[in-house]
């Protein structure tokens, strides 16, 4: 980088429910990245955080989306 110019890395930060088989969350990867080089973001500063949650810690209209859904 020339002087002046800033670094910019991109982090995307996905928050789903747990249960997603590896293949999935690989598909889900490849998907974001496809996704970033096609604005000109290269996967090598690319940055994704997957976070799953329990369903028994995601709310939704008040209740536990453990007992919303199966």
């Amino acid at each position: 980088m020339g002087s002046g110019e800033v670094g910019i890395v991109p982090v995307v930060v996905v928050e789903m429910w747990e249960g997603r088989t590896e293949e999935q969350k690989e598909k889900l990867i490849k998907g974001i990245t496809r996704a970033f080089e096609e604005i000109g973001v290269k996967p090598e500063v690319l940055n994704i955080i997957i976070h799953e949650i329990p369903r028994t810690n995601w709310c939704i209209r008040g209740e536990q989306a453990s007992k919303l859904t199966s």
